[in-house]
């Protein structure tokens, strides 16, 4: 059996990788929207300022990681004063070249290798938003070995690049959700899946979601009584057992809505309901609308 982390990382499935080379010098900002992607930084040399969205700003120095679990909103700039230059970074995405900013002649006075992924899990949107929304990490040298070899691979056509690139975004997730794992993390699945007996019970909820848990069965799983397991997950994970497995059941039903993977009566059988009119009522109640509409506005 996987420890837990590697059960996240199972889950998340990532894959699809870009990255690029990143410089500044003199004055210089920039300003970058919404992504939703993950996406990763590691500080060669020099430093700078990031600001990400619903975070504090701070200081970026050599031997720093940043990991953002789904990319909101942030600034990047030097220190001296500069307006920032708005940058869509869906339009972006695919350059893999050296991006400069600011003073374009002379040495850099900060350099980066950044770059972003995909989750192809279809609970990606469910594990996302119990991560920690940035991680910094400081002397982080395993992980900037690591985005040196994603950037080398990146860059080349060699045999067997996708499947190399697949494994060494898996172990940087490892690597960072390594060193913020515990009670430092905040309440969620990653702190869910560090406490061994929540584990279990997580797994099986993962494993089959169609069935019909109750809490005494997954307490069960997790070798404690029902009061204690109800109480310990709650805290760990944020929400109670019943409700992150229909959270869960919600975000597997949306994805399969959208890839138009089988009718509303399949899905609703996939996901724990026994017939399509009780799935429909739950889905319009969990997510604003009914599945067929859903479904519809995700394919227009």
């Amino acid at each position: 059996m996987l420890d837990p982390l590697s059960d996240l990382i199972a889950l998340l499935r990532p894959s699809t990788i870009f990255s690029k080379g990143i410089s500044g010098a003199g004055a210089w900002a920039v300003r970058y929207s919404d992504f939703g992607h993950p996406s990763f930084c590691t500080v060669l040399e020099g430093s700078c300022r990031l600001a990400v969205d619903g975070q504090e700003a701070v200081t970026l120095a050599a031997g720093d990681f940043i990991l953002l679990p789904a990319t909101p909103g942030f600034a990047m700039s030097g220190f001296a004063p500069a307006e920032a230059a708005l940058l869509d970074p869906h339009a972006t995405a695919g350059m893999t070249g050296e991006v400069r900013h600011g003073r374009a002649e002379g040495p850099p006075e900060v350099r980066m290798m950044g770059g972003y992924f995909a989750f192809a899990s279809p609970e990606a949107g469910l594990l996302v938003s119990q991560l920690p929304a940035m991680i910094h990490l400081r002397g982080a040298e395993r992980l900037a070995s690591l985005v040196a070899m994603l950037r080398e691979e990146t860059g080349a056509e060699r045999p067997g690049r996708d499947l190399l690139l697949a494994r060494l975004v898996e172990i940087l997730l490892v690597e960072a959700l390594r060193a913020v794992g515990g009670e430092a993390t905040p309440p969620g699945l990653l702190r869910g899946l560090a406490d061994p007996r929540l584990a279990a019970a997580i797994r099986q909820m993962h494993a089959e979601p169609a069935r019909a848990w109750t809490t005494s069965e997954l307490a069960k799983a997790a070798a404690l009584s029902r009061s204690a397991f109800f109480e310990r997950f709650a805290r760990t994970v944020g929400v109670p057992p019943m409700e992150y497995l229909l959270g869960w059941r919600m975000n597997l039903a949306k994805d399969l809505l959208r890839r138009g993977a089988g009718r509303i009566e399949e899905i609703a059988l996939t996901v724990g309901y026994g017939s399509a009119s009780a799935f429909s009522t739950a889905f319009a109640r969990q997510v604003g609308m009914p599945p067929k509409r859903f479904a519809g506005m995700a394919t227009a």
